[in-house]
């Protein structure tokens, strides 16, 4: 992965589109489907240094990064935005997001509640959208079914109620509930903000 060279606003010609919300409410699934529906949508892969999961692939799914990497990539200013989140640090790598933005196509960020407000802050315009769960108790059924230990659900359930407050900070809240009409509803967001 090579980060961007500076912290510089890019020439956005295309739209940022930053989709965030709890741990659990689908936020991939829902980018997924997106990007199937969307041929035209960029999908930004986002660097982290927590372990994969089974499945996960390096470079599709995430860059993982050991400490010391995503560490210089801080000091060297190679993430738009990055934030520690349950025990390991995730960032958007402004590589992942010069070349479309520039070139007109949307670009769609898969983030934590904390990267979405560093976005904010560096691209006003850009679009924030929080996806939420029907309910606490569903998130918290699919958050159990997640394969986790105890005490990391445990720990992804404080997290996710001072989560599930933030919605107010966001531009749309779109609802989890039936994944086609929760995409179907982004790509309308997405289609009146281009």
């Amino acid at each position: 992965m090579t980060p961007g060279a500076s912290p510089a606003p890019v020439e956005a010609r295309g739209t940022l589109l930053v989709v965030s919300g709890p741990g659990g409410v689908g936020k991939g699934t829902v980018v997924r489907r997106l990007a199937r529906r969307r041929p035209d949508l960029a999908v930004s892969v986002s660097a982290t240094t927590r372990p994969p999961r089974l499945g996960e692939v390096d470079g599709v799914d995430y860059h993982f990064l050991t400490d010391a990497q995503f560490t210089r990539l801080v000091a060297e200013d190679g993430f738009l935005e990055w934030a520690e989140f349950n025990g390991a640090r995730y960032g958007t790598p402004w590589s992942s997001i010069r070349a479309p933005l520039a070139a007109g196509r949307p670009v769609v960020l898969e983030i934590d509640i904390q990267g979405a407000r560093q976005v904010r802050a560096t691209y006003p315009e850009a679009v924030l959208v929080f996806l939420a769960p029907p309910s606490p108790a569903a998130l918290e059924v699919r958050l159990r079914n997640r394969g986790d230990s105890a005490e990391a659900i445990e720990r992804r359930l404080d997290i996710a109620r001072w989560e599930l407050a933030q919605a107010g900070d966001f531009d749309h809240v779109v609802v989890n509930d039936d994944l086609e009409q929760a995409v179907a509803a982004i790509d309308r967001i997405l289609a009146r903000s281009a």
